[in-house]
C-alpha cells in the first residue's frame, strides 16, 4: 500500500512538472509587442531575475535604483467638454522612479528619450548602478524595458517581475507616486 501511495505520488510530481514546462515562456529574440498582460518567461539574458525577498534586500539596503514602467492610463477620448479627469492613482515601491509608458515593445522617440533621462538621473549616470525594472505580475512592459536598458549600456540591470502585484502579496510597503516628470531633449539645451 506505501509503495503504490509513492508511485502515484510519484506520478502526480511528474504531471505536475509537465504541466508547468507547458507554461514556460521562451525568451523571445526582440521586445514583446502586443498582449502585454501574460506570462513572461522566467530568464531575461544578461539580467538578474529578482524574487521579492532579493528585491526586499536590495531595496532596504538602498543598493539599487528601482523603475517602475506601468503605463500611465489615458485620458478617454470622448470625455465631453469641462469633463474634469482624474488619472486613477499608481501605488509603486517607496523611492521608485516611475517612468510609464516605457515598456511598449516599440517607443516613439521622444519616449525613448525619456526612459534614457530618466535612467540617467536615477543612476547618476553610472551604468553600473544596480538598476531593477518592475512593473506589475506577469507585465511584458517590465521585461521589455530591462531588455532595453541594458542595450543602452547599463550592465547592472536586474528584472522583478512579480512588480507591485508581489510586493502587496508580501505585505511590502507602497507609496502613492507621480510620473517622473519629461524633460527637454538633452540636443535642445
Amino acid at each position: 500500500m506505501i509503495a503504490y501511495a509513492a508511485r502515484l505520488m510519484l506520478v502526480a510530481m511528474v504531471l505536475t512538472v509537465a504541466a508547468r514546462a507547458d507554461e514556460l515562456v521562451p525568451e523571445p529574440s526582440g521586445y514583446r509587442t502586443e498582449d502585454y498582460r501574460a506570462l513572461v518567461p522566467d530568464t531575461l539574458s544578461g539580467a538578474r531575475v529578482l524574487t521579492t525577498a532579493e528585491a526586499e534586500t536590495i531595496w532596504r539596503a538602498k543598493t539599487g535604483v528601482f523603475i517602475d514602467v506601468l503605463p500611465r492610463p489615458p485620458r478617454p477620448p470622448n470625455l465631453p467638454a469641462g469633463t474634469v479627469w482624474r488619472d486613477k492613482p499608481r501605488f509603486n515601491i517607496s523611492g521608485s522612479t516611475w517612468l510609464p509608458d516605457t515598456g511598449y515593445g516599440a517607443l516613439a522617440a521622444a519616449t525613448e528619450e525619456y526612459l534614457r533621462q530618466g535612467l540617467s538621473r536615477a543612476t547618476g549616470g553610472n551604468h553600473a548602478a544596480l538598476i531593477v525594472v518592475y512593473c506589475q505580475a506577469d507585465c511584458w512592459m517590465s521585461w521589455n524595458a530591462a531588455k532595453r536598458t541594458q542595450s543602452y549600456g547599463y550592465s547592472n540591470v536586474a528584472w522583478y517581475p512579480d512588480g507591485t502585484d508581489g510586493w502587496q502579496r508580501a505585505n511590502l510597503p507602497t507609496v502613492e507616486a507621480q510620473p517622473e516628470p519629461r524633460q527637454p531633449p538633452l540636443s535642445v539645451r
